[in-house]
């Protein structure tokens, strides 16, 4: 068993169980009592969003698809992206649950089949929630944008570069956060202003996950480790958020992703680790978000026709702006590049990429229940596995969203 995993483990326990045995005051135990009187409905909330796509407008090549993007690329009319739903609530002062199913999941040429996205629970250490530990299914602390929610991020979709690290952004974990009280009155100011901000993922979080992404079970008994540092200065008025994360594991390759007469190692194992670097200038009114990581994991070679660990890199930049016509008629311009040179391991074979695509659109906010983006992609992509060779793909496209809130 890794030495590190059973370090974190004991002590993230240690902390809990003494905290939780030691620190309990009158107070605690009578919100514990009021919260074991409440109804199932005092204590569970409900909320939501779906989003609806149409991407052949002013399409130039119908060959041009992006899995990881959706699965309307090149083929099919409106589709539907998301379609969630999502309970949660305080048990009490130091216990917060949250559940979130996803009815528009989709694989192939099935669409809108019901799968969890995350189930965990939040267990605090003390009573202000400084010290938390994360445990279940959730979004691995790797990367600003993969930390947003889809339902809150501006861009229409995340960027290859950061986003390859985990299929789903999620994992089954146990992830320690800890944020000062200062960091969590910032992060809920950059929420208030509508400044597209990643929510509360701590000032720093340590933990270890499975490693084969979310839903799908550990085919190696070995834990992946992630480190995360983020915070949110302020200039004034402005807000300007650095950060750097870090993990490193080993990722086996499922079967079902593997074509008759590739080459893989003998048990199909490869190490699989990044390092990346943030900075997010909120728009106030002009902003930039950017991010880069490297590293090295599983990737397809066309040449010995193998899987093997080879180096990757990658990233994004986006200019920003936030302009607000009354008080809840809200605009959002932005420009994106998005470039990626390496393997994705959750697709077939690793599949090898090589993208370079730029992207302008705007998202308007009428009102807080309805989003609107219209965002204008020039793509150029590269990518190859044991079926797909010589296989590159250019062209334009008109993408839409619809986003509705609930």
């Amino acid at each position: 068993m890794n030495k590190g995993f059973v370090i974190i483990f004991l002590t993230i326990a240690t902390l809990l169980f003494s905290e939780l045995a030691i620190g309990q005051t009158q107070d605690t135990v009578k919100t514990s009592k009021n919260a074991e009187n409440r109804k199932w409905f005092e204590v569970i909330s409900l909320r939501g969003y779906g989003q609806v796509r149409y991407n052949r407008l002013l399409e130039t090549n119908d060959k041009l698809g992006c899995d990881q993007c959706d699965k309307s690329w090149g083929d099919g009319g409106l589709f539907i992206r998301r379609m969630r739903l999502v309970f949660y609530g305080w048990v009490n002062e130091r216990l917060y649950f949250y559940v979130q199913p996803d009815f528009a999941s989709s694989s192939g040429s099935t669409l809108n089949y019901l799968q969890l996205r995350d189930a965990f629970v939040d267990l605090g250490i003390d009573r202000e929630n400084v010290f938390r530990v994360r445990v279940g299914q959730s979004k691995v602390p790797y990367g600003f944008e993969n930390a947003q929610s889809s339902q809150n991020r501006l861009t229409i979709d995340r960027s290859d570069g950061t986003n390859s690290a985990f299929v789903n952004e999620r994992d089954l974990g146990v992830f320690f956060y800890w944020t000062p009280k200062i960091v969590q009155e910032r992060f809920e100011t950059i929420n208030t202003l509508k400044l597209k901000g990643s929510g509360n993922f701590g000032m720093a979080g340590l933990g270890f996950f499975n490693g084969q992404g979310a839903n799908k079970a550990d085919l190696n008994k070995k834990q992946h480790i992630v480190g995360r540092f983020s915070y949110p200065l302020l200039f004034g008025k402005q807000f300007i958020e650095p950060g750097i994360q870090a993990y490193t594991g080993d990722f086996t390759m499922p079967s079902d992703l593997l074509s008759n007469g590739v080459k893989t190692n003998l048990d199909k194992t490869y190490k699989d680790e990044r390092i990346g670097a943030t900075l997010v200038i909120y728009p106030q009114p002009i902003g930039i978000q950017a991010e880069y990581n490297i590293g090295r994991g599983p990737q397809y070679n066309k040449q010995t026709d193998s899987i093997e660990v080879r180096n990757l890199r990658g990233g994004y930049i986006t200019l920003n702006a936030k302009a607000t016509i009354n008080k809840d008629d809200l605009i959002y311009p932005y420009l994106k590049y998005n470039y990626y040179d390496g393997g994705k391991k959750f697709e077939k074979d690793a599949r090898s990429y090589l993208v370079k695509e730029f992207e302008a659109g705007i998202e308007w906010q009428p009102n807080k229940f309805l989003e609107l983006v219209v965002a204008y992609t020039i793509s150029d992509r590269t990518y190859e596995d044991f079926v797909l060779r010589d296989n590159r793909q250019k062209g334009n496209l008109v993408r839409i969203q619809a986003q509705f809130n609930f």
